[in-house]
């Protein structure tokens, strides 16, 4: 512990030194006679605690606490008194003085309270620890938890072979907006409100939120039926492919990828406009994404 002693006796400021340091209670890393001498020292040493005597000339021991506290000192006070006003000690307690010594200084309570604060210093150096790891976990679990959507579903777009369509980095936003939600289980919004959500994301100035949306819902739009063809593709060839069995069915009309496959296995050089539901494919998505990142790793 570092101590630093504001006191205008000079042999309480001896007596309080040779007892700290026969003690091995810490060190003192200063002193003043005054308190406005000991303001510049203290907020320029630190120390742990200060040991102040409560009646100075110019500045006495509470105005010297508050100048210390305006100033942003938050080390501890031990207070340092001859007299017993009840008025005074109840101001000091107020200003989160937690100790007193008495004058004429005796030994055992001096060690008895010094020892009193270095082990409060320490529980409240310990719950900082705590509170500094428990903010640390938290920060790499939301950061743990952002990245693991979002390997979700590039892993899903993936599969469909849309991860290099502009409209991709749209949706995994889209997704990653919707799980930042408090109630996860609420229904989505509409998709004018989804669109203008990745929008703002895109910190657009809201005079062009309705144009930037528009092009947001084309972009997902042209992005959902290619993978519409991708998977299509996959059944005429393999109809037994598992990625064709697995995201046909859930994200799609299934018709529509039927047509598309017909086309395909015709060799038709036109194909019809496939009819998508952007709605449907976007709260499929979702909900496997949150079901993803809820299981148990």
């Amino acid at each position: 512990m570092r101590y630093f002693i504001v006191d205008d006796d000079t042999a309480s400021r001896r007596m309080l030194e040779t007892i700290i340091s026969e003690g091995e209670l810490g060190v003192v890393i200063g002193e003043a006679d005054s308190g406005v001498k000991s303001l510049p020292l203290i907020l320029s040493t630190h120390p742990d605690v200060v040991l102040i005597d409560l009646l100075m000339p110019e500045l006495d021991g509470i105005e010297t606490i508050e100048q210390l506290r305006s100033q942003g000192f938050h080390g501890q006070f031990i207070m340092i008194s001859q007299i017993i006003n009840k008025e005074m000690v109840g101001e000091a307690y107020e200003k989160g003085i937690e100790f007193f010594i008495h004058k004429p200084i005796n030994r055992i309570e001096v060690q008895t309270i010094l020892k009193k604060t270095a082990e409060q210093h320490r529980l409240k150096h310990s719950l900082l620890t705590i509170r500094e790891s428990l903010a640390h976990i938290e920060s790499a679990q939301s950061t743990q938890k952002q990245k693991s959507v979002k390997d979700t579903v590039l892993s899903i777009l993936n599969d469909m072979g849309i991860i290099g369509e502009a409209g991709s980095s749209d949706i995994i936003l889209m997704v990653e907006l919707l799980m930042g939600r408090k109630d996860k289980t609420a229904p989505l919004p509409s998709l004018k409100e989804l669109y203008e959500a990745v929008a703002r994301s895109h910190q657009t100035e809201e005079a062009a939120i309705k144009k930037e949306s528009k092009s947001i819902e084309q972009r997902i739009r042209r992005a959902i039926i290619i993978a519409v063809n991708n998977l299509a593709s996959l059944g005429t060839i393999d109809y037994t492919n598992p990625k064709f069995e697995y995201y046909a069915p859930r994200y799609f009309e299934f018709q529509e990828i039927r047509r598309r496959m017909k086309e395909l296995e015709n060799n038709s050089g036109e194909s019809t406009k496939v009819k998508i539901n952007i709605k449907k494919f976007l709260q499929v998505l979702y909900i496997e994404t949150m079901e993803t990142y809820h299981q148990p790793h």
